[in-house]
Parts: structure tokens; sequence; C-alpha cells
């Protein structure tokens, strides 16, 4: 054994991701390479449990070379929550359905490890976005997420009353079902299906959604990277709720606003080959990429 080591995030509970993970463990194995888990995770394959809470300062090492989740794209975004504070780099194996921040597929399983085995990988930094809640000038939560912060309704049957603001300036107030804060890696995610743009992975801005707002002005906005998008809850209106990643939830009580800013720590992801975003554009979404032109009649 070497001293390489791989923390393994897996979507539990299904026969065919744990006999996934145990050829995953006997493949690394065999190239001398230790696979840990998390905790709540590896029992069935006896794997040493990584301790929790385990967190690196900037600058330290790593206790894991990269952390590999094994699902869809909502077992990606808990491997980015559990390698953000290992300062460790994630890729994913797409065992789910869309699997859009998935960098390859299943049937690719045995290409994706000869490649961690030989090291034969980059790195690429995502940006994240953090949200700071305050009421009456005291700040009462902090989060953050890589594809997107929402500010929802708390309740169905309300409507949601905020007014948005980029760099302290206001641009609109509507009453809605809520406000989509989202990277460029998540504006293929909640962002796009509520009408907001993609933006290529590589473009560093923030984009701002109104999600089914009662208003005249109430279009997506892509706001530069150093800005802050401040989000005001109607204090004579109903409770909110921030959804970061859809994972980790925070209450809102009327009044309060929301601070969104560019994350002060990136995600590194694992990138394999030269695959361009187009290409995954493409394929993910089945689009159409043969014109009229090319019809034969």
């Amino acid at each position: 054994m070497t001293d390489r080591r791989i923390l393994l995030v897996a979507h539990t509970g299904r026969a065919d991701i744990y006999s996934t993970a145990r050829h995953v463990m006997k493949t690394l194995e065999a190239a001398g390479i230790e696979l840990l888990a998390v905790p709540g995770e590896g029992t069935e394959l006896d794997l040493t449990i990584l301790e929790s809470g385990t967190a690196v300062e900037e600058g330290g090492e790593s206790p894991v070379e990269l952390v590999l989740a094994l699902g869809g794209d909502g077992t990606l975004l808990r491997a980015a929550e559990v390698a953000r504070p290992l300062r460790a780099p994630v890729i994913a194996i797409n065992l789910g359905r869309v699997g859009f921040l998935a960098e390859a597929e299943a049937d690719r399983l045995d290409e994706v490890l000869n490649a961690l085995i030989a090291g034969n990988y980059t790195l690429t930094e995502r940006m994240t976005v953090d949200v700071v809640i305050e009421r009456d000038g005291v700040v009462i939560d902090k989060c953050w997420a890589l594809n997107e912060i929402s500010v929802e309704k708390a309740s169905r049957e309300r409507i949601l009353d905020v007014v948005v603001e980029v760099d302290g300036r206001g641009v609109s107030a509507f009453g809605c079902d809520g406000v989509l804060c989202a990277t460029p890696t998540g504006s293929t995610a909640y962002a796009f299906s509520a009408g907001g743009p993609i933006i290529w992975p590589d473009v560093e801005a923030l984009l701002v959604v109104p999600s089914n707002a009662h208003a005249l002005f109430a279009r997506p906005m892509v706001v530069s990277p150093h800005s802050t998008v401040s989000i005001h809850v109607d204090p004579s209106g109903h409770e909110a709720i921030v959804a970061c990643d859809g994972r980790r939830t925070h209450e809102v009580p009327p009044g309060s606003k929301l601070h969104v800013r560019r994350g002060a720590q990136t995600v590194t992801m694992v990138k394999l080959g030269d695959q361009r975003f187009t290409d995954r554009l493409v394929a993910k979404f089945s689009l159409p990429v043969r014109g009229w032109r090319e019809r034969s009649h």
C-alpha cells in the first residue's frame, strides 16, 4: 500500500451502487490506494471511516487525494459538501438520471479508475456563493452553495414579498415564490428550470432568477462576480426559508436581509480529458445540432 487515499461518497440504499463501490474498492486496493468512507457509510464494504468534522486550513495538506462520488447530481453536491472543508477535489461517476455535474457515465467507470490510479487528470476551480442572513443589523445565519442559494416562501399558500438590490441599489420589488442566486455551475440546475440562462462554467458571474414573480420586471439577471446581491424580506410579510444546494435549509424571519456574494472558497473538480462543456450540454439535454439546411428532402 502507498499513502494514497480516496474518499468515497455514494448514494446509499441501492444494491447496484454497493456492487459498483465494491468494484471500485478492489480496483483501487490492487493499485495500492486505500478507499475511505464518510461516517454512516462503508459498513458493508468494511471501509475505514474518515473522522467526522475533519477540516483543513488554507495551505494545509488534505487527508485524501480526492473525493469520489457514485450517484447523481445530488450525490455530487453531498460530496462537494464533504470535500470543501478537506480542500480536496471531487469527481463524480453518474449512476443517477441526468448527472449533469458528473465527469463520466457508469460505462466509463474502469477508464476513470485507471486515470485516477495513473494520476492522469487535471483540476478546475468552480465558483461558489456565500450568503449572510441578518435581521436588525445582527447576523443570524450563514451558508454557502456550489449550485445555488434559493430564498423561498415558507408556506405554500403564501406569497413572498421581497426587494432585490445589487450593490446597495434597488432593482425591483415584487411578490414571488422565491429568488435564486446561482453560480455558473448551478445555471443548468434549479435556475435553468426557473427560466434562467445557461452560463458556461468558466464564466465568473452571479445569476439572479426570480421564481414565479408577480411583476412587470422580474427577468433573470447576470451580475458581476464582484457584486453583492441583497434580498430584503418584507417585515410585514411572511417567513421565508433559504435552501443552499437544496440540502442545507435555514429559517428567514420577516424583515431579514440576505446578502449573497461570490464564495470565499471554491470547490475543486477533477477533469478527465478535454471534453467541452458544449458537448456535455448537447448530450445531457439531447439538443438537436443539425439545422434545416442539412435535412434531406
